[in-house]
C-alpha cells in the first residue's frame, strides 16, 4: 500500500488544541495545515482550555512604599486559582482554483489572555478588604482577545512545490483591571483600569511547502509579520502620587494605546515511516521579546512614580505588559491509520516560555504536554476529529509591571497544570 492517502488521513487527526496554553499570549499556534490539503477542503473546530494556576506570596516579599504595613503579613500566604477557562473557535476554507493556483481563508484567535484572581484566597483574607490582588471587593482581572482572518494565495509550479502568501486582517481588544497591594507602586491605591476598544489592522504572511505524496512527506515554512495597532483606550483609576506633584489623584481619560502583535515562524514536517503510519513535527518561534504594551496614562503615572523614587526598579516608567525572551514551541508525534474509517495520533510538546520572572497577569513559564487524538471518517470525503492534551505548566516567579526587567518578584506559582480539549470537522469537495 502506498502512503499517499495518509497525508490527509493522519494530519487531520492532529489535535485542535495544539497551541492552547503556549507562552505569553500565544493561543492558536497559527497553523496553515488546512491550506495545504489537496483539492477543495473546509474545516471548523473549537478548542477549550481548563487551567489550574495557583501560587503563594513569595517569602521575603516587601511591600512597596505605598502599600499598607499589613501587607508584610502576606508572606507565604496562598493565592487562589487565577486562570480562567476559555474556548476559541477556528475555521478554514481552501479552494484549488486550477492545477497551479489555490486560495485559502483561515479564521483563528491567535493571541489572548483570561485571568482573574479569586477574592476568596488567603492573601485577601489576611488583609480584609485590601489583598495582594484585591481592593474593597474588586479583583485583578484581564481579558484580551484577538481575531485573525488570513487570505492566502498559492502557486504550484509543479506538483511537489507550493509557494504562498497573502494578507492578514486582525482585530484586538482588551479590558484590564488592576487592584491590590501588588500594584500599589503602579497605581497609588492599587486601582487602575484600561478598556481597550476593538482596533483593526493588516499584516502579511508568506511561505513555501514541499511534498512527495507517495511517501506522505510534507514540509512547510510560514512567516507571519508583526501587526501594528493603535487602539482607542479609556483609562481610569487613582494614584496619590499625582497629587504629590500637583495633579489630581483621580483620572478618567481617553487615550491611544500602541499594540504590535509579534512576528512568528512555523516549521511543519511529516513523513511516512511504515505502512499506515506517519511521524510529524512542528516548531514555532514567536518574537515576544520585542512585544510590550504601555497605555499613555499608565505611562504618565509610572514616570511620575519613578521621578519621586517609588519605583527603584524602573525609575523612567515601565510597560503594563512585556516579556524578556522569545518563545519556542516544539511538538512531535506519530499518527496511524487503523482502517478506512479510523485514525489517531499521540504527541509530546514543549514550550520554552517567554522569560522568568513573568507578569502577574500570566504567571507560568512554558510547559510540557502529552496529547491523544482520534479521527472518524464515516465517508471518504468528511471526518470528525477530537483530542485531549494534558499540560504540565512550568513554575514561575510573578512580578507586577513596576518590577519588569529585574529578578524581583512578589509571588511564586508552582506545580500547576491544564487540560485542553478539541473538536474538529472536515469536508473535502
Amino acid at each position: 500500500m502506498k502512503l499517499k492517502a495518509l497525508s490527509t488521513a493522519i494530519i487531520l487527526a492532529a489535535l485542535p488544541t495544539a497551541g492552547a496554553f503556549a507562552a505569553a499570549l500565544d493561543r492558536s499556534g497559527q497553523s496553515i495545515a488546512a491550506f495545504l490539503q489537496p483539492g477543495n477542503y473546509f474545516e471548523a473546530g473549537i478548542s477549550v482550555l481548563d487551567p489550574n494556576v495557583s501560587g503563594k506570596v513569595k517569602n521575603g516579599y516587601t511591600p512597596s512604599p505605598t502599600a499598607s504595613p499589613a501587607a508584610v503579613g502576606l508572606q507565604n500566604t496562598n493565592l487562589g486559582d487565577m486562570a480562567g477557562d476559555y474556548y476559541f473557535p477556528s475555521a478554514a476554507l481552501k479552494l484549488q482554483l486550477t492545477d497551479n493556483f489555490s486560495f485559502g481563508l483561515i479564521y483563528d484567535q491567535p493571541f489572548g489572555a483570561d485571568a482573574s484572581y479569586s477574592l476568596a484566597d488567603k492573601a485577601s483574607a489576611a488583609l480584609g478588604g485590601a489583598g495582594l490582588f484585591h481592593l474593597n471587593g474588586e479583583t485583578t482581572e484581564v481579558d484580551v482577545t484577538t481575531e485573525n482572518l488570513s487570505f492566502i494565495f498559492g502557486f504550484q509550479p509543479i506538483e511537489n512545490i507550493n509557494l504562498y502568501g497573502g494578507a492578514v486582517y486582525q482585530t484586538v481588544k482588551g479590558d484590564i483591571q488592576l487592584r491590590g497591594q501588588a500594584y500599589g507602586s503602579a497605581a497609588g491605591l492599587g486601582k487602575y483600569n484600561a478598556d481597550v476598544d476593538k482596533d483593526s489592522a493588516v499584516g502579511w504572511l508568506a511561505g513555501a511547502a514541499y511534498q512527495i505524496p507517495d511517501i506522505a512527506l510534507k514540509a512547510s515554512v510560514t512567516y507571519r509579520s508583526e501587526i501594528k495597532h493603535e487602539a482607542a483606550t479609556h483609562e481610569y483609576g487613582q494614584s496619590n502620587v499625582l497629587a504629590a506633584v500637583g495633579g489630581s489623584p483621580v483620572y478618567d481619560v481617553e487615550t491611544r494605546t500602541k499594540i504590535t502583535t509579534p512576528q512568528s515562524v512555523n516549521l511543519d514536517f511529516q513523513t511516512g515511516v511504515m505502512a499506515n503510519t506517519v511521524a510529524f513535527a512542528n516548531l514555532r518561534w514567536v518574537n515576544w521579546k520585542d512585544f510590550s504594551i504601555r497605555p499613555q496614562q499608565f505611562d504618565k503615572v509610572g514616570k511620575t512614580l519613578g521621578a519621586v523614587g517609588q519605583t527603584p526598579d524602573n525609575p523612567k516608567g515601565f510597560d503594563l505588559v512585556g516579556y524578556t525572551d522569545d518563545q519556542i514551541t516544539a511538538t512531535v508525534g506519530v499518527g496511524r491509520k487503523f482502517n478506512e474509517q479510523w485514525a489517531g495520533n499521540v504527541s509530546v510538546g514543549w514550550d520554552s516560555g517567554a522569560g522568568n520572572p513573568v507578569s502577574t497577569l500570566g504567571p507560568t513559564e512554558g510547559y510540557w504536554n502529552v496529547g491523544l487524538g482520534l479521527q472518524f471518517s464515516p465517508a471518504p470525503n468528511y471526518f470528525i476529529a477530537g483530542g485531549v492534551k494534558y499540560f504540565m505548566l512550568g513554575d514561575a516567579d510573578a512580578q507586577p509591571a513596576s518590577m519588569f526587567g529585574t529578578k524581583n518578584a512578589i509571588a511564586e506559582f508552582e506545580d500547576n497544570d491544564a487540560w485542553g480539549y478539541g473538536l474538529k470537522i472536515g469536508y473535502k469537495f
